[in-house]
């Protein structure tokens, strides 16, 4: 298994959990898992097509899956999958 660890503003979407594992040999699948267990956050990560949304981001293990092989990215037991949402603004 695999634990997603999931963002403040997220986690009112999985029960105020803090992480979930799901099941999963590639990225796509444990995303597909978590989805699965809590539907409520499937708009909130994929577009009505099914791709990840722009300011979506997924690091296993602190990698950036966009350097990897992006969601065909592997995992293997114990893995770490952290959701950051891309943050804009501020003022100079």
């Amino acid at each position: 298994m695999s634990k997603i660890h999931i963002p403040t503003p997220l986690r009112q979407y999985v029960g105020k959990q803090a992480s979930v594992e799901v099941q999963g040999t590639t990225v796509a699948e444990a995303m597909n898992a978590l989805v699965a267990q809590h539907p409520e956050l499937r708009r909130h990560l994929y577009t009505e097509d099914g791709k990840l949304r722009a300011f979506v981001n997924l690091y296993v293990n602190d990698e950036d899956i966009r350097y990897l092989q992006k969601e065909a990215t592997s995992l293997k037991d114990g893995d770490n999958i952290s959701i950051v949402p891309s943050i804009a603004g501020g003022a100079v």
